[in-house]
């Protein structure tokens, strides 16, 4: 107990987040679990889900948005006996071009998971959902829907958070 407190407590105390710090970042991504490992075990050391989909064969998909500007979002699929079958980072470019114009908002859900942001325009009667992914030219997805709530087209676009807002102010 005395070790604690002394002239060199402070030191001693931040290194006790140390571990805590590892067992943080062990759980931002789904890569330590194999095949069968069962939800409750990857819930456990994952957090709660963003998303949960129901999939055809009787299982479901977890949504886990991850990192400190959404650029990760990891879907994990699990079988009719809650285990895992299979994982994928899904904020990429490689999945964003297998996004079909007419595909619902929900289908978009169970694809790519939420947005990092969202708007509505009224007059246009459009959404906007725009997704921060991984890649050197600080770009971000933007999907379109409809009123009907139906894909109309996706692109790439600066992200407002790399522009220099310096440069507007003069």
């Amino acid at each position: 107990m005395s070790a604690l407190f002394g002239p060199n407590r402070r030191a001693r105390l931040s290194l006790a987040w140390v571990p805590l710090l590892f067992v943080a970042c062990a759980t931002y991504s789904p890569a330590s679990f194999p095949p069968g490992t069962p939800s409750s075990q990857v819930g456990q050391s994952m957090g709660k889900p963003t998303g949960e989909y129901r999939l055809p064969d009787g299982g479901r998909r977890l949504e886990y948005a991850r990192g400190p500007m959404g650029k990760h979002t990891y879907m994990l699929d699990f079988d009719a006996q809650d285990r895992l079958v299979k994982w994928e980072q899904v904020l990429s470019e490689a999945n964003f071009l297998t996004l079909p114009p007419g595909m619902t908002k929900q289908e978009l859900l169970e694809r790519v998971g939420h947005p990092s942001d969202a708007a509505y325009y009224p007059r246009l009667q459009q959404q906007v959902w725009s997704y921060r992914y991984d890649n050197p030219f600080c770009l971000w997805l933007q999907v379109n829907m409809d009123a009907s709530d139906r894909v109309t087209g996706a692109g790439t676009a600066p992200d407002p958070l790399c522009t220099d807002t310096r440069s507007r102010m003069r």
